[in-house]
C-alpha cells in the first residue's frame, strides 16, 4: 500500500481520485482487486465518503467495476475485450489526428513540442512514471486540438479502461524506443498539418501498443495455464 498522502480539505474526492488513478494506472493496484476501503482511505487520509466519491468518478472513466456483492474492483480486461477497445481507440485517435492536424494553433503545438521534448528527457532518465504521464497529456492535447468535444469524450471514455495495461508496455526497452520514434513522427506529422500521416501513425502506434499489451497478458497468463496442463495431466 502507498505511503500516506495528506490532502488538503477542499476538493478532496478529487485529489483522492487523482492519486487513486495514478495508483491503478500504474499497477499499484493490480487488475482484479478489490478496493479495501479502509486501507485506501488510511494511504490517502481522507475519510470514506470522499472515497467513495472518488471511486464513483474511476468507475464512470472505466477504471474501476462496481459489482454486486462484491463492490469495487479495478478492471479487468480479457484478451477480446482488450481487440475490441485498442480496434476503436485506433479509430477515434486517427480521426482526432487527422482533424489536429487541420486546427491545431501555433500556441497548442508549441506546447506539445514542449511536452514532447520534457517526455525524451524521462525517456533518457528511464522514469516510466513521469514518461507515461507526459505520453498521456500529449495524446490527451492531440484529442483536444481536434476541437470535437463528442470525439473528446468518447476517446476518454475508451482509454481509460486501457491505461493501466499501456503503462505496463513500456517496461520493455525496445518496445519503448520504438514508441518514443512513433512520438517523433506525430510532431513532425502536426508541424506539417499533414492529417493523412498522423492519421496513419497514430493508428500504426495504437496497433503496435494492442498487441505489446496482448504479449504482456498471454506472459502472465503462461505460467497459470502451465499449471493447469499439468493437473489434467496428473
Amino acid at each position: 500500500m502507498a505511503d500516506i498522502i495528506p490532502l488538503p480539505p477542499t476538493g478532496l474526492h478529487q485529489q483522492a481520485a487523482a492519486r487513486l488513478r495514478t495508483m491503478l494506472v500504474e499497477g499499484q493496484i493490480v487488475p482484479g482487486a478489490k478496493l479495501n476501503e479502509r486501507e485506501l482511505a488510511a494511504a490517502l487520509n481522507v475519510s470514506r465518503t470522499p472515497l467513495r466519491e472518488a471511486i464513483k468518478m474511476l468507475a464512470t472513466e472505466g477504471l474501476v467495476d462496481l459489482l454486486p456483492n462484491r463492490g469495487a474492483v479495478a478492471v479487468k480486461l480479457d484478451e477480446a475485450d482488450v481487440r475490441h477497445s485498442f480496434e476503436l481507440l485506433a479509430m477515434l485517435e486517427g480521426m482526432s489526428g487527422e482533424l489536429a492536424a487541420q486546427r491545431i494553433t501555433d500556441a497548442q503545438l508549441a506546447e506539445l513540442r514542449a511536452k514532447h521534448f520534457e517526455m525524451l528527457a524521462c525517456h533518457a532518465r528511464r522514469d516510466l512514471s513521469g514518461y507515461y504521464r507526459l505520453n498521456a497529456q500529449i495524446h490527451a492535447a492531440i484529442n483536444e486540438a481536434a476541437a470535437n468535444p463528442v470525439l473528446a469524450n468518447t476517446y476518454r471514455s475508451v482509454n481509460a479502461r486501457v491505461q493501466s495495461l499501456r503503462f505496463r508496455t513500456n517496461q520493455d526497452d525496445a518496445k519503448w524506443r520504438r514508441a518514443v520514434e512513433e512520438h517523433d513522427e506525430m510532431i513532425k506529422a502536426l508541424a506539417a498539418r499533414d492529417g493523412a500521416a498522423l492519421r496513419q501513425v497514430l493508428q500504426q502506434h495504437l496497433m503496435h501498443k494492442r498487441d505489446a499489451v496482448l504479449a504482456v497478458m498471454q506472459a502472465a497468463e503462461a505460467p497459470a495455464l502451465r499449471g493447469r496442463r499439468r493437473k489434467e495431466s496428473a
